[in-house]
């Protein structure tokens, strides 16, 4: 049974999302989950994993005691708090762990040794000589916490730590427990400790950051410079109030900026987005698209500036490899931001290769789409550029229409179409806003087709999202098919129906000598 060491530059991380993640209001996980949460952390490296709070219900209790018994490498540690109930608990559930560790703490802050504890100065010192000695008592490795240590007075924190480490504890952990320091305060607090407590040198000092004000990872890693060499910290950064500090932000941290961070972990990094994803799913809690490293916008570019620079060289714009951290690859986001060089890379990575007139028109129409829709999905790219190729060629081509619907009636359409060139409008009613335009196609070119599909389909998620339509039309034993797509239903309707038209004089005029259907008013005939 060995206890976990850190020689000059290894940093263990200590992962509590099963602990003190869990306890983030509407987090918890069911036994299933946890266990799986567990077998990961194990998996991708995690030198120890605080797997609950056994006092805390017997549901708590069973999932540290199956979890010792399952982990095969990881450190396995339970929380308890310094009544001596609390560490029988917790002892009797990582019993079976292969290396088993009994977390135990006391608040030593004016504020909480007052209105919390209501104990005096020597009675809390007498508690952690006690607490820290029963948990030797079941296991070797013993970790001892200073509650609210930030808010501690220093003289006091440093007797804490000297009789801990005298009673046992092998790893002497001081919390910033309210997330109320900075880390220049921190980074002395660390240094002053080890400095005056006679014997810092037998204990491993370790970091617990809260992200109240949002400085949780930047203390942590000033705790480590300054001598700590364990890190507490949650999946995606979950935990109480504000959250802890993010594992994956604190172990990419030091592998990225190794100049300032000449520290290493074990953890392998290309799990971290399978492991924030299983988190989030397992909790409920969805990750910020912006979040650092496993945030959905961690490797996306939109801008047109940054996209152009990625083309050149990824490092222009990225400080890692999404692939370092599980991630397929760079995401060129399109949007209203975005350049025609990523556009055109875009439309080559999905297959279309595209003439510069071409391209000019798909990349104005994705402009026009970007300011109508928020997501611009690579099905979206495809409808366009699709719809741009069919269109290319029509004698017909929609250029604008203003629908009126609702309960009251009638409803009608104004359309202006592009014939052959020319521009015509008409004004039609109908039974609902689709009938209306089909009318008005009608009515601006005749013909004797019957409508045989109709057919609406979401092209990807949302409100927002472009609607697919397919139309079948029919005609003297000629059949042709057109799909268009755009945000708005009504449309797409007309573009498709439209689409299939032009479909179809192409059929007729392949069947007969070619002639122009156009009358003097500019109307097409024959159709």
């Amino acid at each position: 049974m060995s206890q976990p060491t850190a020689s000059g530059e290894h940093v263990l991380i200590f992962d509590t999302t099963l602990r003190d993640g869990e306890q983030c209001p509407g987090a918890t996980m069911t036994f299933e989950e946890k266990l799986e949460v567990a077998d990961l952390l194990d998996e991708m490296g995690v030198d120890i994993i605080e797997a609950g709070f056994p006092i805390a219900s017997e549901g708590d209790f069973d999932a540290v005691s199956a979890i010792a018994k399952r982990v095969k490498r990881s450190v396995v540690a339970g929380l308890a708090r310094a009544g001596l109930k609390d560490i029988d608990r917790c002892g009797e559930a990582v019993r079976h762990a292969r290396r088993p560790r009994i977390h135990t703490f006391l608040s030593t802050s004016p504020i909480h040794m007052k209105f919390k504890l209501q104990k005096e100065p020597d009675e809390v010192l007498d508690m952690v000589r006690a607490s820290v000695e029963r948990a030797r008592g079941y296991v070797e490795d013993v970790e001892w916490s200073a509650e609210d240590g930030t808010r501690t007075e220093l003289d006091f924190l440093c007797r804490c730590v000297e009789i801990a480490i005298k009673a046992g504890a092998t790893t002497i952990n001081i919390p910033d427990t309210v997330g109320y320091t900075v880390p220049e305060e921190y980074f002395a607090l660390f240094k002053t400790v080890r400095e005056r407590v006679p014997n810092s040198d037998k204990a491993i000092f370790s970091v617990h950051c809260h992200n109240d004000l949002g400085m949780a990872v930047a203390n942590s890693l000033a705790g480590v410079k300054a001598g700590a060499r364990q890190v507490e910290c949650t999946i995606n950064g979950i935990g109480e109030r504000a959250g802890n500090a993010a594992l994956e932000e604190i172990v990419m941290a030091i592998r990225t900026r190794s100049d300032v961070l000449p520290f290493k972990t074990g953890v392998d990094t290309t799990m971290l987005t399978r492991a924030s994803k299983l988190v989030a799913a397992a909790t409920s809690f969805p990750v910020q698209y912006n979040k650092a490293i496993v945030g959905r916008n961690a490797f996306a570019h939109e801008s047109g500036i940054h996209q152009d620079g990625m083309l050149k060289h990824t490092q222009t714009y990225e400080i890692m490899t999404p692939e370092s951290v599980g991630v397929t690859k760079t995401s060129l986001v399109m949007g209203k931001h975005s350049g025609r060089n990523a556009f055109r890379t875009k439309l080559k990575e999905l297959g279309y290769e595209l003439g510069e007139n071409a391209l000019e028109d798909a990349f104005n129409r994705l402009k026009a789409l970007a300011d109508r829709k928020k997501v611009i999905y690579d099905e979206d790219i495809e409808a366009l550029v699709d719809e741009e190729i069919a269109t290319a060629t029509d004698r017909i081509k929609v250029v604008a229409m203003i629908v009126i619907a609702g309960t009251s009636g009638p409803q009608s359409a104004t359309l202006t179409l592009d014939i052959d060139g020319r521009h015509q409008t008409v004004q039609a009613a109908g039974n609902g806003p689709v009938d209306a335009t089909f009318n008005a196609i009608h009515s601006l070119v005749p013909h004797t087709a019957v409508l045989e599909l109709y057919q609406v389909h979401a092209v990807t998620e949302g409100t927002d999202a472009q609607a697919e339509v397919s139309v079948r039309l029919q005609e003297n034993g000629r059949t042709t098919s057109a799909k268009a797509a755009d945000p708005d239903t009504l449309v797409a309707s007309a573009k498709a129906y439209v689409a299939a038209l032009n479909k179809l004089m192409i059929k007729r005029e392949r069947g007969a000598p070619a002639q122009r259907f156009v009358e003097p008013a500019g109307r097409l005939r024959g159709v």
